[in-house]
């Protein structure tokens, strides 16, 4: 077979991931498309992950991809995870892998509504809800979670779970009815309340907000063509690395593998690759340079495998769930982590001898990304040891008394 050695796989990271000064973008749209979506579960992190990309970012002008030209949309797709993309890459994710999640999820909560008593025949209740949710945003236009609950009754439901157990509580139908009704894209969330790390959505019509339906896909032609635009971009990765980053089954994997010209490739740890037939050719090494990574980055989240490029850090930059936190990457391989602190300084850490020219760079990925966020206080919501150390003590609460 064909090698492809573990520094052209972190070559092809660096240039087609966007990660350095010679291979940025020129816009947001261009990084969500060639990456195949910017995580968006952490709001913030759809901020940090475009400025390690695109020349000249400002804030603004991540806001107006997201919520005045609508070049980007928050749809969740691969893994069940939230992504920031373009409608046509929407299109495409909503038949490879949201209508299989949606039909799942939607059997889950019809089963939850029986077992609260809520509906006797939770097929009928929860159309009819999901109805009534529908027309008072069209007739408002968009509305907040708590809003829609005063508009609708149904939605203001709660389904206890884990009675009598630590771990119990309860949840709102509204969660649950808005979920399913944005992964069946019908409705996506607008601009939060609050700033730029809020999740306090508004939700709106997609088509009201987008101008146009989410374009009409087979799933057997949409799962090939994901998996292409992961070839294009991650590729060369083994079968299970594809897998695991659709969140398919092993036989969907092979039957989107099977409908593209791929030819197997020996990777330098035995294992064997897959890469499209006619991207052998070796990339030019591109300049040094270092790159402050979100959570959840793509570049972080793009294989099940990722030694060629993690080394021995994952303890130390993952929780427990295998969520990335924030990263140094210097020529394409891990080499610390950073977070902000609560006065805004970005903090960091090596946790390697990366040398010189990787110090005064990350001192100055630093001072770019403290100009860029500007007054804006973060916490990476999924926190990793070594996140949460260089983030360092916080400030308790003031506690109000009488």
């Amino acid at each position: 077979m064909h090698p492809v050695d573990d520094r052209e796989r972190r070559a092809r990271l660096l240039t087609r991931l966007h990660l350095g000064p010679a291979v940025q973008a020129k816009r947001i749209s261009d990084a969500a498309n060639d990456l195949v979506g910017l995580h968006a579960s952490d709001p913030m992190s759809v901020y940090l992950a475009a400025h390690a990309r695109v020349r000249n970012l400002t804030t603004a002008d991540v806001d107006d991809a997201l919520y005045e030209s609508r070049s980007l949309i928050k749809f969740i797709g691969m893994r069940r995870t939230m992504f920031a993309v373009p409608v046509d890459l929407a299109g495409i994710i909503d038949a490879a892998c949201s209508r299989a999640i949606a039909v799942a999820e939607r059997k889950r909560l019809h089963g939850l509504l029986a077992g609260a008593g809520i509906a006797k025949d939770p097929e009928r209740w929860l159309s009819r809800v999901e109805a009534e949710t529908m027309a008072v945003l069209e007739s408002h236009g968009e509305l907040t979670a708590a809003e829609l609950t005063k508009e609708v009754p149904g939605l203001r439901k709660q389904i206890m779970f884990g009675e009598g157990r630590k771990w119990g509580g309860k949840v709102g139908v509204s969660t649950r009815v808005l979920f399913l009704l944005a992964i069946d894209g019908r409705i996506v969330r607008a601009r939060p309340r609050g700033g730029i790390t809020s999740s306090l959505y508004r939700w709106v019509p997609l088509e009201r907000w987008t101008g146009r339906t989410l374009p009409d896909w087979s799933v057997e032609g949409a799962q090939i063509e994901l998996a292409r635009r992961w070839l294009s971009t991650y590729g060369p990765g083994a079968i299970d690395d594809l897998k695991w980053w659709a969140g398919w089954t092993a036989a969907q994997t092979r039957r989107a593998v099977a409908g593209l010209e791929t030819v197997e490739v020996r990777l330098d740890d035995g294992r064997t690759g897959i890469v499209l037939a006619d991207d052998l050719e070796r990339t030019p090494p591109p300049p040094p340079s270092l790159a402050l990574l979100p959570g959840l980055d793509p570049a972080l989240m793009g294989w099940a495998n990722r030694d060629f490029f993690l080394g021995p850090h994952r303890s130390a930059l993952f929780d427990q769930n295998g969520n990335a936190g924030p990263t140094i990457l210097w020529e394409g391989w891990v080499v610390g982590g950073w977070a902000q602190r609560p006065d805004g300084l970005i903090a960091h850490r090596f946790l390697e001898d990366a040398g010189k020219e990787a110090e005064r760079a990350v001192e100055a990925a630093a001072a770019s990304l403290e100009a860029f966020v500007g007054p804006v206080r973060f916490i990476t919501r999924f926190g990793t040891p070594l996140d949460r150390e260089l983030q360092g003590p916080r400030p308790k609460p003031l506690r109000r008394t009488s």
